[in-house]
């Protein structure tokens, strides 16, 4: 079953799956983590977690499949430089998450 928009026009489901699966990644690995060292139990941690990814994966539906425009080209230039940007910044964020964990 295809992913269709507000208009009925189905839509490239593989950027929605890569953010909602880097969402989980990141949200369930360090979640539970950060939530037991801010003195929480494992279970809220990962109630907590599951929350926020559930938030996480309806803010990306909203954005990538309901309001996508299919119709409306990127240039491939464009898209590669917003690749090209995202693989550091992704980089630096896992690094920045697992800091505290290994200093406390």
């Amino acid at each position: 079953m295809p992913l269709r928009n507000r208009h009925g026009v189905p839509v490239d489901p593989v950027p929605f799956v890569v953010v909602v699966g880097l969402a989980f990644m990141i949200l369930l690995s360090f979640g539970p983590l950060y939530g037991q060292a801010l003195g929480l139990s494992l279970e809220a941690g990962i109630a907590a977690s599951v929350a926020l990814f559930l938030v996480a994966l309806t803010v990306a539906f909203h954005r990538q499949v309901w309001n996508a425009d299919p119709e409306a080209l990127v240039p491939a230039a464009l898209r590669a430089e917003r690749l090209f940007y995202l693989i550091p910044i992704l980089t630096a964020l896992i690094v920045a998450l697992a800091v505290p964990l290994l200093v406390g």
